[in-house]
């Protein structure tokens, strides 16, 4: 089995460190007067493997679709708010849990300024939730920490085909992506990962152009056969300080469709 994704590597680090230790993976923001609990990025990554709760993204569902942790959830807006004070509708997630109070949830935005998941938070705890707490260190946290790829929805690739400095990533085999694939497209194999190999793929690929070494923060789209090899190849190049990665979970067919 291919073991390339740099997030499980970095859980099974930490939990092979002593109980007693701290590190930033242990960290929260710590903000007082607070109607939730915060998870650390250690503590997110255990919940996350054990799916011992739902993770939400209380983010808009456009920005939902075009990056999100694996695995998450979105809900629609409370409908007549501003964009400043943009929140998710509480009685969606309600809907969402089956109207499970006590049902555990974890919340995520974009991070220590975003407002998002502070306001949610405090809503659903007024509306009688009791099971409430927040990845406060959001996506940035998860890209950065984690050095995890995020999920891409299809609805939105019309929109990232605009941005012109975006790369794509084809993770099928070489003949493959040969005999067709989507329009400026790179080619970065899944079959090329395998255990103690992947640190020489992703250097090849930094050496000869594949990988936009003038800028770590370009955006970076991967694609695939399947969902497996898409984010094995978008973990493996996130684990190597890209912090704009992103995996698509359908076949190279619906993402070509989608793209014409």
């Amino acid at each position: 089995m291919r073991q390339v994704r740099a997030a499980a590597a970095i859980f099974a680090l930490q939990l092979a460190a002593p109980a007693s230790a701290q590190t930033v993976f242990d960290t929260t923001l710590g903000e007082a007067d607070q109607k939730t609990a915060e998870v650390s990025t250690h503590e997110l990554l255990q919940i996350i493997k054990s799916g011992s709760a739902v993770l939400l993204d209380a983010r808009p569902p456009m920005e939902y679709a075009v990056s999100h942790i694996p695995g998450a959830v979105n809900v629609a807006p409370q409908q007549g708010r501003p964009a400043h004070l943009y929140i998710s509708d509480v009685a969606e997630v309600g809907r969402l849990l089956g109207g499970a109070k006590d049902k555990a949830l974890v919340l995520y935005c974009n991070g220590p300024f975003c407002g998002k998941t502070k306001r949610l938070g405090a809503e659903l705890a007024g509306a009688g939730y009791t099971n409430v707490r927040r990845y406060q260190l959001g996506a940035p946290g998860w890209r950065t920490l984690a050095s995890g790829a995020m999920q891409t929805e299809l609805a939105a690739l019309p929109y990232l085909a605009r941005d012109k400095t975006a790369v794509w990533i084809d993770a099928r085999e070489p003949a493959a992506f040969k005999a067709g694939t989507v329009a400026g497209a790179r080619n970065i194999a899944a079959s090329g990962l395998r255990p103690g190999k992947d640190q020489g793929v992703m250097k090849q690929a930094k050496d000869d152009g594949r990988l936009p070494m003038d800028d770590h923060n370009t955006r970076i789209i991967v694609f695939g056969s399947n969902a497996r090899d898409a984010r094995a190849v978008a973990d493996a190049i996130a684990g190597e300080a890209f912090h704009n990665v992103s995996f698509v979970s359908e076949p190279v067919e619906q993402v070509q469709r989608v793209l014409r």
